[in-house]
C-alpha cells in the first residue's frame, strides 16, 4: 500500500474529468445517510470501474474528499495523549511516528447518488487508519476532566 495517496487523487482527478463528470468537494458521512460502500477486493484500479458504473448510472457528478496530514492536527494529538493519564507509551510512539506524513494524502473518497442512496468509494494508507484512531482517542481524552483531588474547606 502506498504512503501517499496524491497520486491516486491526482489520477482520479483527470480520470472522472476525462469522462466528462464533474466533482463536488465534499465528504459523505456514512453515519448520516444511506450508504453502500465499494469493496475493491484487493483491485488497486478498482476506482475506475466505480467511477466508469456512476456514469452508466447517469450520475452527472461524483463526490471528492481527500485528507492530507497537517501538522497542527498530529500535534493535538501528541498534546492531547500526553497530558492524558489513559494513553500508553505505545500510543504516543505511535502518535510522534504520524510526523513522518505531514503534508501527505492520506485518504480519499468518491461518491455519487442514485435513487436515494450514496455509493462510495475509499481509499486510505495504513497510517491514516492509525491516526484516525489516534484521533478518536484523543477526542474521548480531551473531552475528559480528571479529578485533581481538591480537599473541600
Amino acid at each position: 500500500m502506498q504512503d501517499d495517496l496524491n497520486t491516486l487523487r491526482d489520477d482520479m482527478i483527470a480520470f472522472i474529468e476525462g469522462h466528462g463528470l464533474r466533482r463536488f468537494h465534499g465528504y459523505v458521512d456514512t453515519d448520516e445517510v444511506p450508504t453502500v460502500g465499494w469493496d475493491a477486493a484487493d483491485n488497486p484500479e478498482a476506482w475506475k470501474d466505480f467511477v466508469e458504473l456512476a456514469k452508466a448510472a447517469g450520475a452527472s457528478f461524483l463526490t471528492m474528499n481527500a485528507v492530507i496530514m497537517e501538522r497542527q492536527d498530529v500535534e493535538y494529538i501528541i498534546e492531547t495523549l500526553r497530558n492524558s493519564a489513559f494513553a500508553d507509551e505505545d500510543d504516543m510512539e505511535d502518535a510522534r511516528w504520524l510526523r513522518a506524513y505531514i503534508g501527505k494524502t492520506g485518504y480519499v473518497q468518491l461518491g455519487w447518488a442514485h435513487a436515494g442512496i450514496m455509493f462510495t468509494f475509499d481509499a486510505s494508507t495504513e497510517w491514516y487508519d492509525r491516526y484516525q484512531r489516534l484521533s478518536e482517542m484523543a477526542e474521548e481524552f480531551g473531552g475528559m476532566v480528571i479529578d485533581g483531588g481538591e480537599e473541600e474547606s
